[in-house]
């Protein structure tokens, strides 16, 4: 494969070789992803990288880089900075230079109470003379409807929250158009199928950010000295910054290794041709990073060859090779073993408020251990998706044993229990064992997932993940049109869509809907119709938060691998030698999409603040559309639709998810003969409830119930219990099943799952 290898001979070093001593690896996040939470993938990396007997060390430099800028220190700096520069700036800038000694004096502060190191300071928060207010305030919320009053806690979290984004415009306009606090320099790394803007940027003098962010890289690898960096590139906005602390090691740790991956990588980079990256980088991995990373580890000690490296790019002789050793595949979800977050300053993290709205909130909010529970997508079909890719074509499990082992390790690591489950779609069968398990080990978690809006998600199986901890569920909708649904190949249709939202929400789980306008054909009239499905699930508090995003089609999607086969023309012919993904398409059968967009986002944003569901839908656009097709019932007739009714769930298992139920028989006369009903007393965390019920059918029900706890590893399915009715009683189980005793029951903690 060529004499040389970036630089150093394919015969590793002496050190490595003869020694076969572990190479020392420092994992790197680069700004900007998220502030409440660590991205998980150096976690995961770390986490099987020590099962396997390697030193490892992470660092955010993400929250690292936010914590330097917002402080005291920091801001004088800052403020210092744009004081001497030449630069005009806006006038909104000026509001805030001119308030430069009251952003000095609480910033720190402001951070503290973000950090929930000191939650006393929320009443001042909220006054009127405590903040420096610029632009973020012009427009604010009712407050009062959003936080009542006695969310003061809450409604300082919006409130500072709404300083640190002036901030953020006052850097923007100031200092460099590429911040932003979950993403930097992002458009530079959308789209690019050329590698040279971002190159020429790369090559100019830097800001004050990005010299913050190189000293913090700076003092990691002098602590640590590793031989190896690995950057995580999980968005566009990640890429020029991993690129830059690239571009410092190269130039100052000369001998350091640097390898690259994430999901940026494994979507923009499958084809990649242009050597010129190599300047940064020395390997760029595809996929999951557990076995290409132990790969380049294994040969950097003289344990594999060149050629044993695995969905691997990398220069060779001045070009880019792909290498792609089959002798191995990937791990195994079961066997990549649990995050590990040790070494991140989780106490550094902040909780924001960004937007009033319970649901949406948990994206900024709180500090939660994000985990899979399964590798890809089991259903991969959907034609926008890039299903062709390992991430979501490969399904692969773990155990509900083995995930509750991970969760309780983070728990005694973190100290945290919320779980953000970060797949692309959880399967309902796997949540439901999860639950089973976190409550038969008794495990107190908050969780939330990305599900698909399907049939499995009963109002029992909700009812169990409720209990189990499962506070909110994210989902696609897509569109409220079957016929664009089936052209999606979502699986699934708008009537049954709504009864699982219904499903959800009547068990105490809120939903966010991801929508989506703009697909092929997708005509003016059913994005319309669509609008007012969404504002009538808002309506009936089905789905609590929602975001619409324009369709765009992906190179690894069918759309775009087959454009004839939805009506579109792909006008994008990629040409380039770095990144490929997003393709511009015509659709000669559509309408305007763009025209939409405001619109949209509009209704959207207000219906998640309670305002405006009883406006027309045509009063959200600014131009004539289609009057409304559907009915302003729909969705209300839809939730009104029966379930499966009990007798047709014979293969379901039975849980009482309650207290062990009290069983008091009947008094008996002097004859021995029974009186009266026996009766069964409920408990529950609220109330008890008295069942009466006739005795022997009460004492054939006690002796069941065992059968029916969660301490009974094997549940009793519905069959067997009918069984076992018809046996003892000689009556059809039917009429059992249509009795009050029994509904009595499933309200009160009887399931079927």
């Amino acid at each position: 494969m060529g004499d040389e290898l970036m630089g150093f001979s394919i015969r590793c070093p002496s050190s490595y070789t003869h020694n076969h001593m572990p190479v020392k690896i420092l994992l790197i996040t680069p700004p900007f992803t998220q502030l409440n939470t660590p991205y998980p993938a150096s976690p995961y990396l770390k986490g099987f990288l020590k099962q396997q007997g390697y030193e490892v060390f992470q660092a955010d430099l993400s929250i690292e880089v936010m914590n330097v800028v917002f402080s005291g220190t920091g801001f004088q700096k800052l403020f210092d900075h744009l004081s001497t520069g030449e630069k005009q700036l806006s006038q909104n800038s000026n509001r805030i230079l001119s308030n430069k000694q009251h952003y000095l004096q609480t910033v720190d502060l402001v951070m503290n109470f973000l950090q929930y190191r000191d939650t006393t300071l929320a009443q001042r928060i909220c006054s009127d003379h405590f903040l420096p207010r610029a632009s973020r305030f012009d427009q604010l919320p009712d407050l009062e409807w959003s936080f009542g009053s006695i969310g003061a806690n809450d409604k300082a979290r919006f409130l500072a929250t709404l300083y640190i984004e002036d901030v953020g415009d006052l850097i923007k306009d100031g200092i460099t158009p590429y911040f932003g606090f979950n993403r930097y320099a992002e458009k530079l790394g959308m789209s690019a199928h050329s590698f040279a803007p971002i190159d020429q940027a790369l090559q100019q003098p830097g800001n004050i950010i990005e010299a913050w962010m190189l000293e913090l890289l700076k003092i990691h690898i002098n602590e640590q000295r590793p031989d190896v960096v690995g950057l995580t590139i999980p968005f566009p906005g990640n890429l020029y910054a991993a690129l830059k602390c690239g571009q410092y090691i190269k130039q100052n740790f000369p001998h350091i290794k640097v390898v690259a991956g994430g999901g940026y990588v494994n979507t923009e980079l499958r084809d990649l041709s242009e050597p010129a990256v190599f300047n940064y980088l020395d390997f760029i991995t595809l996929d999951d990073g557990e076995r290409p990373l132990l790969n380049i580890l294994k040969f950097l000690q003289g344990e594999r060859k060149a050629d044993d490296l695995f969905r691997t790019f990398t220069r060779i002789d001045h070009e880019v090779r792909y290498v792609n050793s089959e002798k191995e595949g990937c791990f195994s979800h079961k066997d990549i073993g649990c995050p590990d977050y040790s070494d991140l300053a989780l106490d550094r993290y902040l909780s924001l408020i960004d937007l009033a709205n319970p649901m949406h909130r948990l994206w900024s909010d709180g500090r939660w251990n994000k985990l899979t529970i399964a590798h890809g997508c089991y259903w991969h079909k959907c034609s926008f998706c890039d299903t062709v890719l390992d991430y979501i074509h490969r399904f692969d499990s773990a155990s509900a044993t083995v995930l509750v082992d991970r969760i309780e390790r983070l728990i005694a690591q973190t100290g945290q229990t919320g779980f953000h489950f970060v797949d692309e779609a959880a399967p309902p069968a796997a949540l439901k064992e999860l639950a089973l398990e976190l409550l038969r080990r008794k495990i107190s978690v908050s969780w939330w997932t990305n599900v698909r809006f399907e049939n499995a998600f009963t109002e029992d199986l909700c009812r169990l993940l409720a209990a189990s901890g499962c506070i909110a569920v994210t989902g696609g909708l897509e569109t409220a049109s079957d016929r664009l649904l089936k052209l999606m190949n979502k699986g699934v249709i708008v009537r049954q869509a709504a009864q699982v939202c219904r499903n959800l929400s009547s068990a105490g789980i809120m939903v966010h809907a991801y929508l989506m306008y703009g697909f092929p054909t997708q005509t003016a009239q059913e994005t319309v119709d669509s609008l007012e499905l969404v504002r009538q699930l808002f309506e009936q508090g089905l789905i609590q938060s929602a975001f619409w995003h324009q369709f765009i089609a992906t190179i690894h999607s069918d759309v775009g691998k087959n454009p004839a086969k939805y009506k579109c023309r792909i006008i994008d012919s990629l040409v380039g030698r770095f990144a490929k993904n997003d393709l511009q398409h015509e659709d000669p059968s559509g309408c305007d999409h763009r025209a939409f967009t405001q619109g949209l986002t509009k209704a959207v944003y207000n219906f998640m603040h309670g305002i405006g569901m009883d406006h027309p839908v045509a009063d959200w656009f600014d131009f004539k559309v289609p009057a409304v097709s559907v009915k302003r019932n729909y969705v209300e007739q839809a939730i009104k639709q029966h379930p499966v009714p009990d007798s047709e769930r014979l293969t379901s298992r039975l849980l009482w998810l309650e207290n062990q139920p009290q069983y008091l028989k009947s008094p008996a006369t002097k004859k021995g003969k029974e009186t009266g009903k026996s009766k069964f007393v409920l408990h529950d965390r609220m109330e008890s409830h008295i069942l009466s019920i006739a005795p022997d059918t009460g004492e054939w029900l006690h002796d069941m119930f065992d059968r029916f706890m969660l301490t009974n590893s094997e549940l009793m399915p519905l069959e067997e219990l009918k069984q076992k009715y018809e046996a003892r009683f000689r009556t059809p189980f039917g009429s059992f099943l249509r009795s009050n005793e029994w509904k009595t029951l499933r309200e009160k903690g009887l399931l079927l799952i």
